[in-house]
């Protein structure tokens, strides 16, 4: 397990299961229609039953299908999680298509909603980078340095951020972009 730390804020790279965390909300990389789906969608609907498929038609009754970037929040269901925040990452058509605003779009508005909701704890997965086809290099240092900035400019209620990420090579390549990313970030606050 990697960790480090963002103004008083941990941030945790995990290889495992996201529906199994215990975090006060975990986020879901859903599709605009929030009616579940393939992957972390999928598994997040199963695991969580069906007062998340019920809350989200719900909400899209409301306000039309979930546009990219954007997050919504429900109940955890049945899982350990109280929350989970859906939301909508970019389809990777090549990286001229603003995908990387749209993917930190979707990591800052989660992190926005949990903190609006007073939350200690997220965990996200790898948005985008299934089915939506986003490259894993690519979209661990977009993660990584959405989150990383997010904490910096935020006053927010969470303590701990975990990425949890389903293979190795995912893994590494998010401990990797956490590494340079911090580095970077502690070049920054020694110099001021």
């Amino acid at each position: 397990m990697e960790q480090r730390t963002i103004n008083q804020t941990k941030i945790s790279l995990i290889q495992g299961d996201i529906t199994r965390q215990d975090t006060d909300a975990i986020v879901n990389a859903a599709n605009p229609s929030l009616m579940g789906g393939g992957g972390v969608d999928g598994a997040i609907h199963r695991a969580g039953g069906r007062a998340i498929l019920e809350q989200c038609k719900e909400i899209v009754s409301k306000q039309g299908r979930l546009p990219t970037g954007k997050a919504v929040i429900t109940s955890g269901g049945n899982l350990k999680a109280k929350y989970v925040i859906h939301t909508v990452g970019p389809i990777w058509q090549g990286g001229t298509k603003s995908e990387a605003e749209l993917l930190t779009s979707a990591y800052q508005q989660s992190l926005k909603l949990a903190t609006e909701h007073n939350l200690e704890s997220i965990s996200f997965p790898s948005i985008s980078t299934g089915a939506y086809g986003y490259p894993v290099e690519e979209a661990a240092q977009v993660a990584i340095k959405a989150v990383v900035s997010f904490l910096r400019k935020e006053a927010t209620s969470i303590k701990e951020v975990v990425f949890v990420l389903f293979d190795s090579r995912t893994y590494e390549y998010y401990r990797s972009a956490l590494e340079e990313i911090s580095e970077e970030y502690n070049a920054e606050k020694s110099a001021i």
